[in-house]
Formats: structure tokens, sequence, C-alpha cells
């Protein structure tokens, strides 16, 4: 290997570990009101506690929540934008291992459904230590899937690699990352997820040329390792999470010291995994259109290099069209979060007429011969998509409450990872069925239009005001929860119930 590709690596490590010390200097100390600076190499036990003494903080809606949006910015560029961008890829890896279209596909497929199935793990893990660690480690293994897949000798090296490796690491770090971001933000939580989530445009926009460099000039493996150092960046972003409160299932376990073990242990899955979800009406109707959703968004990162340059463009213009594409993703998140929190629609609303559009945008790529044509309409889909991507996150807290959300979000990456491990090699299997990749692109407008239709059926959906926030007695009647009754029963007398569910107060959520 050219020691030039190990030099990069180390490089990018190394201002990784640098960004991280520098970053994190202000955990070291802590300032608030009417208090002194308190040093935590002096009082490490302490400042801890200091931290996560109260176990029920409002939403700041600004201060550090600003901080944790710039470590949700870079990485969902080192996650999304990263899988957005890998189609440069698919084309080295289709002629060096000569396998066909559909079983590459499966590389990027392994990978984004690893992410979503194993999303109820990193939230369970988040309730139980907190999304910091969780965060940490998953930028460890993302990297770390990079480096190995830069030494493969085969396909199967790279589903392990790439796929499982660097999708677990994924995994750990998405859920817990946007989960902070609403913790954080009440009045503007759209804003703040739009402007989070527009590092995906911008890698979009500057990692494809990028990716189509380093591959011509130190080719596919020594690109990869590249991005394994890159990778490590979100490590840093992970140490910048500063929890609201104690992690949900620590304070529930203060508070049920008593009860005996079985109890105990059965309370801890249940508060982990928020299993109480899968018998919500409004929970289980979103995941079914969410699937749908990544059945089919997925497809043009994944094959709208390899048909730019199957119709007749070389490989800069082809990387071109995914960069015109990031860019309009960025202003389309941007938008899409200041419009609705302006309140003038509802979110559900705003959610099915950008999937929409964007199914239909998505239908029109293969019209597009010509290139200045490809490029419109890749700016109405790089558009639309990144306008329903925040929405897509935001309506959860509006169907299950902000008590639940973290749980939410875990089950519901693990339902839609259904969507996006057949997408992508169905995509495959279709061009290499007809030759083109015609069906392909409508085949994927036709799964985001079909979950468009399902999110109409969400309940109170037709109304033109939103319900109010679930109340803990809402949610009893919903989910049939006894226990979360017997639970806040418990809290209030200090008596010991027989019977433990534990559900649904989150000790660091913010109640709108």
């Amino acid at each position: 290997m050219d020691w030039r590709h190990v030099y990069y690596l180390w490089i990018a490590v190394f201002f990784s570990a640098i960004w991280t010390l520098i970053l994190t200097a202000p955990i070291h100390c802590r300032v608030s009101r009417g208090e002194k600076v308190i040093a935590i190499m002096e009082k490490p036990q302490k400042t801890q506690e200091e931290q996560q003494s109260s176990p029920q903080m409002a939403a700041p809606d600004g201060g550090w929540g600003w901080v944790v949006v710039g470590s949700l910015f870079v990485s969902s560029a080192l996650v999304f934008g990263l899988i957005r961008s890998l189609g440069v890829f698919f084309v080295e890896f289709v002629q060096y291992f000569g396998e066909s279209a559909q079983a590459v596909s499966w590389i990027t497929s392994i990978g984004l459904a690893m992410q979503q199935l194993m999303s109820p793990v990193s939230a369970a893990a988040s309730n139980v230590y907190g999304a910091r660690p969780v965060v940490m480690m998953g930028g460890f293994l993302s990297g770390l899937g990079f480096i190995l897949a830069s030494q493969a000798t085969s396909l199967l090296h790279l589903y392990l690699t790439m796929g499982l490796i660097s999708g677990l690491g994924w995994a750990l770090i998405f859920t817990p990352t946007v989960a902070s971001v609403m913790q954080y933000f009440t009045l503007r939580r759209s804003l703040a997820m739009g402007l989070g989530f527009t590092g995906v445009g911008l890698a979009s926009f500057a990692f494809s040329p990028l990716f189509q460099y380093l591959v011509e000039a130190y080719a596919w493996r020594g690109a990869l390792l590249v991005l394994g150092g890159l990778s490590f960046n979100m490590i840093a972003c992970g140490a910048l999470i500063r929890p609201l409160g104690k992690p949900k299932v620590v304070v529930k376990a203060e508070n049920s010291t008593k009860l005996n073990k079985c109890s105990s242990l059965f309370s801890r899955i249940c508060e982990g995994f928020e299993l109480a979800l899968l018998s919500h009406r409004g929970f289980l109707t979103y995941s079914v259109a969410i699937t749908l959703f990544n059945a089919g968004y997925f497809i043009p990162y994944v094959h709208l290099v390899a048909h730019s340059r199957h119709i007749g463009f070389n490989e800069y213009q082809a990387a071109f069209v995914i960069s015109v594409t990031g860019v309009a993703d960025i202003v389309g998140r941007v938008a899409s979060g200041w419009f609705s929190d302006l309140g003038r629609m509802r979110m559900q609303h705003m959610l099915v007429v950008w999937t929409g559009l964007l199914g239909l945008s998505l239908m029109l790529i293969p019209v597009a011969v010509v290139y200045s044509g490809l490029l419109v309409v890749s700016v109405v889909y790089g558009f639309c998509a990144g306008a329903m991507t925040p929405l897509a996150f935001a309506v959860v807290p509006e169907i299950v409450g902000m008590e639940r959300m973290l749980g939410a979000l875990g089950l519901l990456q693990l339902i839609e990872s259904i969507g996006g491990l057949l997408g992508a090699p169905l995509s495959g299997w279709l061009k290499d069925y007809t030759g083109m990749y015609t069906l392909s692109f409508i085949a994927a407008g036709s799964f985001l239009v079909l979950g468009m239709l399902v999110t109409m059926t969400l309940p109170y959906f037709w109304s033109c005001t939103a319900p109010p926030p679930p109340s803990p007695s809402m949610k009893k009647s919903q989910d049939e929860s006894i226990e979360d009754g017997l639970l806040k029963q418990t809290l209030s007398s200090n008596s010991v119930p027989e019977i433990l569910c534990p559900l649904d107060d989150i000790p660091y959520s913010d109640k709108e």
C-alpha cells in the first residue's frame, strides 16, 4: 500500500483528536447562574452529579443546544452524506469484483439497514448510559469499518465491514444525536432539525467530487482509508453532547429500589425499548409510511451517478449531478424548518406535500436525457428531499409525545430498515433485468407516493389544528398502560406498587 494512504489517514485521526480536546474543553468546567466555576479535574464526581441533579429540565431553546445542533450537522454529514456519495464507488466495485449491480447494491443496503435495524439498541443504550458515550462508540465503529473495508478482497468483506461494522456505528450515532437536538428545542425544533440536517446536503455537494478525486488519486482502497479517518471525527461530535438530566432508566431505577429483581429487569427492558408503542395505532401507521419512504428515498443516491454515466455523461458530470442535488437539499432543509416553525401549516400536512413532490420528481429523472434537464430535475428532487427529511423526524413527538420520543425513534428506524434493505437491491435487479435505470426510478417514486397515502390515514390528520400533546391519561387509554398510572402514583405517594410497567416519564424531556 502507498505510504501516503497511511499518512492521510493518521492526519485525519490527529486533527480529530485535537478537535475533540478543543471543542470539549467547556465540558471540563461548568458555569451557571449564582455558582462558581467547578473544575471536573478537581471534583469529577461532584460535577457529574451537578450536571444531572435535575431529573426534569425545560428545553433551553438555545444556548448549548446550538452546539448540539452543530454536532448533528457534522454527524449527519458523515453518516447520510457519506451514504449518498457512495455511488461513486458503485461503478468501481462492479468493475473490480466483476459482480452484478444487484450484488454491489447490497453494500449500501446492508449498511443502511444496519443503521436502522440497530437503532432500538442505540436508543435503549442511551436511556441507560446517556447519549454521549453511545455516540462516541458509534464514531469509532464507523471509522473502523471503512479502514477494514480498504483491505477487502471480495464483496463479502465489504458486506461485513462497510455494511455491518460501519452500519452499527451509524446506528449508535444517529438516533441519540437527533433525540438530543429535540430535547434541547421546543419552539424552534423544526428549524434546529433543519439546520442540523443541512450537513447531509453540504456533504452531498462536497463528497461526490471529492470521492471521485480520491478514487482517481489513490484507487478505491486508499479512498476508503481516508473515509475511515474522516469518520473518526464523529467521536468528537459525541463528546459535545451534554445531557439535560439523568438517563431515563437510571432515574426510574432509583425510584423503584424496593421492587423485586424480576420486575426491575422487565422494567428496564420496557423502558429502554418502549415496547408499548407497538400497540400505538398512530405510531404503527407512521412506521409503515416511513418504511415506504425509506424504500425509495436512497435509490437515487445509489444509482444516480451510474444512471448519469449510463446515458453518456462523464465521471465528473455525473458527480456534479449529486453535488447540485446536495446544494438544493441544503436550501430545502432550512426553508422547510423555518416555514414549519411559523405554524402556518401542520407538520404532517407539510410532510405529505413534500413527499408527493419528491416521488413525482423521482419519476421524472429517466425522462431527463439532456444534461441541463437532468440538472433541473435533480435540483427539484434535492430540494424536496431536503424539505421532507427534518419533518419526518419532527412529526414523531407530535404522534407519540415527547416523553417517548427517543424510544419511538429507535423502533421507527428498526421497522423502516425493511425498506432500506430491499429498496436498492430491487432497483439494482430492475436495472439488471431491463438494462437501464428507468424502472428503478419509477419504483422509487411509487414507494414515496404510496407512503404519502399511508401518512394521510394518521389519526387527526384531517384536522386543521394539531391535537394537544398526549397527556398521561391519554397515553394510558391509547396504550392500555395501567402500570404507567401506578408508577406516577408511586412517585407521588412513596408507596410501592404491586404492578410495574415503566412507560413514558423520560426525566429530561421537554413538555410542550
